[in-house]
């Protein structure tokens, strides 16, 4: 349950958020709060060209050589099997999971390995960081060392957890199915700059990290990284979990909220609730 208003405002919120897979429904449920929502996206999902990795995991697990798999995201599993359908591989591949321990990073790729009929044996709990895989991992005693463990990607390489797992002694075959890119059109995402530069935002909403990434680096293109900074600053910043923050943080942002879960609509409900009492603190 938030905590009730303590400095209700007179005039709705302005709120921009830089989703993109979801920006529809994310725009809906800000204006579901009275807030007047701006959405620019700033993510594009890259395929890999030529990317030989997800046969090269093929290969090796219906070796037997892989005895643990983690999947990180949702969309990334499903890409992943998209990829293997195009050989025939899909079947194997399901089968040979049956025979490892299949830990997933949430409730997304546990639900696109429900729909493939993988059973999943450890699945990390909220808020799904690499460290609560690692949490699960140590609570569970997995064995580590001396065996492959073989990770979907997204995006990014997760090297925090390729660190850990190799200092446990394990050998860690990273699988990547696309990474990130700017929007092809990337004007809202410079108009939504330049509004927060000149104060015209109360909040600004993240649902990942490489959304601060890329935002930061438009902002720098425009030459404006010092003068976005210090207005985002101003704005209240809703954090939807520790993974994001941390990145916030590390690029001289103050997340000022993480919700109760790491969902879009508690993100939205929880800081949109927070928000006024932030701001008159500020």
């Amino acid at each position: 349950m938030t905590t009730p208003l303590t400095t209700p405002l007179t005039t709705p919120l302005h709120v921009c958020s830089f989703e993109s897979r979801m920006s529809e429904e994310m725009m809906r449920l800000v204006q579901r709060q009275g807030a007047i929502a701006t959405n620019a996206p700033s993510l594009r999902e890259i395929p890999l060209s030529d990317n030989t990795a997800p046969f090269e995991f093929a290969d090796l697990l219906l070796r037997g050589e892989i005895p643990i798999v983690i999947f990180l995201t949702g969309v990334g599993t499903t890409a992943l099997f998209a990829t293997l359908e195009t050989k025939g591989l899909v079947e194997p591949v399901q089968a040979a999971l049956q025979r490892c321990l299949v830990v997933v990073r949430g409730p997304k790729p546990a639900s696109a390995l429900s729909k493939l009929k993988i059973r999943v044996d450890l699945k990390a709990p909220e808020p799904n960081t690499w460290e609560d895989i690692v949490s699960e991992l140590i609570r569970n005693r997995v064995g580590l060392d001396g065996k492959c463990v073989a990770v979907q990607e997204y995006g990014a390489p997760g090297t925090s957890l390729y660190e850990w797992l190799q200092a446990q002694g394990a050998q860690v075959l990273p699988v990547p199915v696309y990474r990130w890119a700017l929007p092809e059109e990337i004007q809202p995402l410079q108009q939504a700059i330049r509004a927060t530069s000149a104060g015209e935002f109360d909040v600004l909403l993240w649902t990942s990290a490489q959304q601060v990434i890329h935002v930061l680096e438009v902002a720098d293109a425009m030459g404006l990284r010092s003068e976005w900074l210090a207005a985002a600053n101003r704005c209240v910043n809703g954090s939807i979990g520790p993974t994001t923050s941390e990145r916030l943080r590390e690029q001289g942002l103050i997340p000022d909220l993480e919700p109760s879960h790491p969902k879009m609509a508690h993100l939205i409900r929880e800081t949109l609730a927070q928000a006024p009492r932030i701001l008159s603190e500020k």
